[in-house]
């Protein structure tokens, strides 16, 4: 009888074992970075709800944080224990950048619907000269820079020019280097994440927040306000200052560039196929519903919804896609071409309308 008994207790612990999966959380950047902290702190709460599962974060970083994802899209998304995580400038280099990864061709698991801070110092009105450093997934926040400094105007040509006058855009300089400038004075606007914005920016004495990009609606696909910070959307605060509402074409390919990496800067992907997919969603809903989970969630990033599962997936990218427009895009490709220096490419495929 013993021995029967312990043969069903090892049969029982072989199939547990031979069921315990590991499952990996590509992130595109160096360790440390804030997609980074993000995705290390989504693995050790999501791995909660994966009884006897493992999740490791692991790093394939590069320029402009692309290898890592073009690895994904030509090798590794056909692992189903692979989940990638995707980051802001990811989101711009999809739209104007040659790449390999695309988004329409994934599953999205599940996003943070989150935002990007601008604060600035109250000792340098960046009304006479905005002293801002660039970087990857910066572009967007730029262009509401300029709507807010140079007021409303007719033509891209309008904005060049008062960008060029008023606007100094530094590049080449890493994400310790403008925190450290910002606090001396040398940069005199500056913008992070929710969860970096609280760790760096605020503990400035000199800083104010000046506003948020404000918050992409997925049932109306309209941007609404940021309630983590009252009155200070972009919007409101642009109202505000100029006593109309933003509009025009400028205004119109910013939203897009704006939406495509305030959404995407924290979004879980995997295959199609993968038949691990209903699972993992299942996960992400238990921790986001756990008070727990979503304090530790909160703490980092601040109280944004969650998005999961495939119908609201699909509505997210429909209503990206519907706002890239060719004239959207070819908007886009000029301005960073003239106000920037760089050399976007011009995606006809991604057109919609």
């Amino acid at each position: 009888m013993f021995k029967k008994l312990f043969a069903l207790l090892c049969l029982v612990g072989m199939v547990s074992t031979a069921q315990a999966e590991t499952f990996r959380l590509i992130v595109p950047q160096n360790p440390g970075g804030g997609t980074d902290v993000w995705a290390r702190i989504v693995a050790g709460e999501l791995e909660k709800k994966l009884p006897g599962d493992t999740i490791i974060v692991e790093n394939i970083p590069g320029a402009r944080d692309i290898p890592g994802f073009n690895k994904f899209h030509n090798e590794l998304r056909y692992d189903p224990n692979v989940i990638m995580v995707s980051n802001g400038g990811n989101a711009e280099d999809f739209l104007l950048s040659k790449v390999d990864y695309n988004y329409n061709d994934y599953a999205l698991l599940g996003l943070q619907n989150l935002t990007i801070v601008v604060g600035k110092r109250n000792d340098s009105n960046p009304e006479n000269g905005v002293r801002f450093a660039a970087g990857s997934g910066q572009n967007p926040d730029t262009m509401a820079i300029t709507m807010l400094v140079c007021g409303p105007q007719k033509s891209f040509d309008a904005y060049l020019k008062c960008f060029n006058d008023k606007i100094t855009y530094v590049p080449g300089m890493k994400g310790g280097e403008r925190r450290l400038s910002y606090m001396r004075g040398e940069l005199n606007v500056t913008r992070e994440s929710p969860a970096a914005y609280k760790k760096h920016p605020s503990k400035v004495p000199e800083n104010v927040t000046w506003f948020t990009h404000g918050i992409l609606d997925l049932k109306t696909g309209a941007i609404v306000n940021d309630r983590n910070f009252k009155d200070l959307s972009f919007a409101e605060v642009y109202k505000k200052r100029w006593g109309v509402a933003p509009s025009g074409d400028f205004y119109d390919a910013y939203v897009v560039l704006k939406n495509y990496r305030d959404v995407l800067q924290k979004a879980l992907w995997v295959d199609k196929k993968n038949p691990n997919r209903a699972k993992l969603e299942n996960a992400l809903r238990a921790m986001v519903n756990d008070p727990v989970s979503r304090k530790a969630l909160i703490a980092d990033s601040g109280d944004y919804d969650w998005i999961i599962g495939e119908r609201d997936g699909a509505r997210v990218l429909d209503i990206l896609g519907k706002q890239t427009s060719a004239k959207n895009l070819k908007n886009l490709v000029w301005w960073n071409t003239q106000a920037y220096g760089q050399k976007p490419v011009y995606k006809p495929e991604l057109a919609k309308q």
